[in-house]
């Protein structure tokens, strides 16, 4: 049974209310400074991140899904992974719908899942049965008893605490960095995808640092 997460409110009723504001900025720092700290260490100690990347590389199509706070993770992911990457998807239910990616599930597609507390119903429904019809799935989650742990191919179980009302999002950013540095590293194609990007950036002038 998975373990009841705290809500924003009560963090909020925990950890924010009836603090100054100095007293909240130095708790908050400590905190990330130690969260931060674990998360160097984990990474360092742990291959799943190598896993993963090895995943996201050898597959034809990826997909990225997350809702709430998690299609924040998942978008960022997804535009690093583009740079170096093709068949790259963001199922945002815009451009690309659960419902499209569950009725195409092809050989060598791929399922990353970006699922943090309190696990969004749309992510777990269409994640879970995204396996059940045969695909692989990446999860990056922040618990080892998360409704999806038991589909997952390859996990990232990363710590979010937080001082805040919001859970933290430091070892959430550090973690998908190093997942898309790892697996553009692997990439045959990535240097070349890059420079080609470069050249239509410059051409299309679309940073205003470029003449």
């Amino acid at each position: 049974m998975t373990t009841r997460r705290s809500t924003p409110s009560e963090r909020f009723d925990r950890n924010v209310q009836r603090r100054s504001a100095q007293v909240l900025k130095q708790r908050v720092l400590e905190q990330q400074r130690t969260e931060f700290e674990k998360a160097l260490a984990w990474a360092a100690e742990q291959d799943a991140i190598e896993r993963a990347a090895a995943l996201i590389v050898s597959a034809r199509r990826r997909y990225l899904i997350g809702h709430g706070k998690s299609l924040s993770y998942a978008s960022m992911l997804a535009v690093d992974l583009s740079a170096g990457l093709s068949g790259v998807h963001l199922v945002d239910g815009a451009s690309a719908r659960p419902l499209d990616v569950l009725s195409d599930i092809r050989q060598g597609d791929l399922l990353i899942a970006v699922s943090m507390s309190r696990y969004r119903r749309e992510t777990v429904d269409a994640a879970s049965a995204y396996v059940r019809r045969g695909g692989d799935l990446v999860l990056i989650t922040d618990a080892d008893d998360t409704p999806l742990s038991a589909h997952a191919t390859a996990g990232i179980v990363i710590g979010a605490e937080s001082a805040s009302y919001a859970n933290s999002p430091t070892s959430v950013v550090l973690a998908l960095h190093l997942l898309a540095t790892l697996t553009i590293a692997s990439s045959k194609g990535a240097g070349r995808r890059l420079r080609d990007r470069d050249d239509l950036a410059t051409e299309l002038g679309l940073y205003t640092d470029e003449t």
